[in-house]
């Protein structure tokens, strides 16, 4: 029987969009956020979380999906403003808070001032999600700039460390961090070098720092998504690529971001207590033993 997710491959036409990070809104279709049917079941009760890259794709299903497991949540962003109270909208239809947050996570003060805004608005802190990425295909190695070498890893894995660290104050025993990687990491991705390079970073950084917060009671894993249906593929590639965008994996298609959440709520919650360090794989089938 053909899923949602597998008919909204057969019907997805060629698209682009002119800017990063994408805009939700103009997607066709649209992605799904939440898997049909989910139940809640009260695994975030009480917790509050605050989602880099909170406003839409993968993010958006993070913060609704925390929601429907009694999370309140804040969700950092851009400047995807629409898109933005569009995720907060779906949060507070489950009754719990949402604070929206523009923000250039690149900057270190930008970032500490996010996080303080975070905890202003949820009254604390349990759970954090590094989830904003960017990234800029070039088909030549030679063609990565400075310029968008240092965007890239300001974005990726230069805000990881700055929200992180201000965080750290807010979050104690019990408390979990959660980051986003990707199969680029494991895979590598021959238009994707700098990009796939911050991925490959994020590993190490979720590995290394488990090691020295587990002491403190904080577990600290990753997920390492495969192609997903998000605002930064149309964002990203061309009409053309993007018609076609996950044909290549052995399910044959995109995963929508409904069928990644999941895994932060599992990373989020108790059902994982026995886990740091590790890094989830949704990736349609990719083998990468990593």
């Amino acid at each position: 029987m053909a899923t949602e997710a597998d008919e909204q491959q057969e019907q997805r036409p060629p698209q682009h969009q002119a800017r990063q990070p994408g805009i939700q809104a103009e997607m066709d279709p649209a992605p799904i956020s939440v898997p049909e049917h989910y139940q809640g079941s009260g695994k975030l009760d009480g917790r509050r979380a605050l989602i880099t890259g909170g406003d839409s794709g993968i993010g958006r299903a993070i913060a609704v999906l925390f929601a429907i497991e009694g999370a309140d949540v804040a969700i950092v962003y851009l400047d995807e403003h629409d898109d933005a109270q569009e995720t907060a909208r779906m949060v507070e239809h489950h009754g719990r808070r949402c604070v929206p947050i523009p923000c250039d996570i690149g900057e270190e003060e930008h970032c500490r001032t996010a996080v303080a805004r975070a905890v202003e608005g949820l009254g604390g802190l349990d759970v954090l999600v590094n989830h904003a990425g960017e990234q800029h295909p070039r088909d030549r190695f030679e063609d990565i700039t400075a310029h968008q070498l240092e965007r890239t890893f300001r974005t990726n894995v230069y805000s990881v460390f700055f929200i992180t660290q201000a965080a750290l104050a807010h979050l104690g025993e019990g408390s979990a961090i959660v980051n986003t990687t990707s199969v680029t990491a494991y895979q590598g991705n021959p238009s994707l070098i700098d990009y796939s390079a911050t991925n490959g970073a994020i590993v190490s950084f979720t590995r290394a720092l488990s090691n020295q917060l587990a002491e403190r009671g904080i577990r600290v894993n990753a997920v390492a998504p495969g192609p997903v249906w998000t605002p930064l593929i149309p964002a990203t590639f061309p009409a053309e690529k993007v018609a076609d965008f996950g044909d290549h994996v052995p399910l044959g298609r995109a995963g929508q971001p409904s069928e990644i959440g999941p895994s932060y709520v599992f990373l989020a919650s108790e059902d994982s207590s026995f886990m740091t360090g590790q890094v989830l794989h949704p990736n349609g089938g990719s083998v990468v033993n990593g």
